[in-house]
């Protein structure tokens, strides 16, 4: 029952197909592939005191979600993707993007590391999260456009990411604390200093 949901969902948004989501959906899918706009992001953020500990909290997220995501959950629940799967409305030969490596589907990884450092810039940088948000959501939307994910997926992706992302900003605040302690009985750091 659930993947005909799934399955109702992910050919609706079949009908918004166009030519411009055509050119635009495979090239916004591309930044998440491998985590690459997020690593990015996190190893830049990590050259700049004002951002250091969001790029930290950032690629301890996509470490975490790399275990949680392509290691641990994807073959153990071994769900097929859209297009392999009986019912589906697009084949892997009829798709906009090459099939891709990874066989199974659940949870997205796209969706998993593009929410996962969305949530963790957030916990820093409000508004410069909520721009990453925009981004995570749009990387995860053209998932499902491109047929390679089901919404289940890609739903999952994203909780699991914000619980990451967040995760990751408490590990690092708990981290920095320790370092400014050690700091501070070595006479290194005032008082105050957070």
């Amino acid at each position: 029952m659930l993947t005909q949901i799934d399955f109702a969902l992910l050919n609706a948004i079949q009908g918004l197909r166009c030519p411009l989501l055509d050119f635009l959906m495979p090239l916004i899918t591309y930044l998440g592939s491998g985590g690459a706009i997020w690593i990015i992001t996190a190893v830049t953020a990590l050259f700049f005191k004002k951002t250091r500990r969001a790029g930290a909290a950032v690629g301890i997220a996509l470490i975490a979600g790399l275990f949680l995501s392509t290691i641990l959950l994807k073959g153990l629940v071994a769900r097929e993707r859209p297009f392999n799967t009986d019912g589906a409305l697009i084949s892997s030969a009829s798709l906009i993007i090459g099939a891709p490596s990874g066989r199974f589907s659940f949870p997205s990884g796209h969706a998993l590391s593009s929410f996962s450092s969305a949530a963790a810039i957030f916990m820093y940088h409000r508004k410069a999260g909520a721009a990453a948000f925009i981004l995570a959501a749009l990387i995860s939307f053209s998932r499902l456009y491109l047929y390679v994910h089901f919404p289940t997926d890609v739903v999952a992706g994203m909780l699991f990411g914000v619980f990451l992302g967040a995760a990751s900003s408490w590990t690092v605040n708990k981290i920095w604390e320790k370092i400014n302690e050690r700091k501070r009985s070595k006479g290194k750091l005032p008082d105050s200093t957070e």
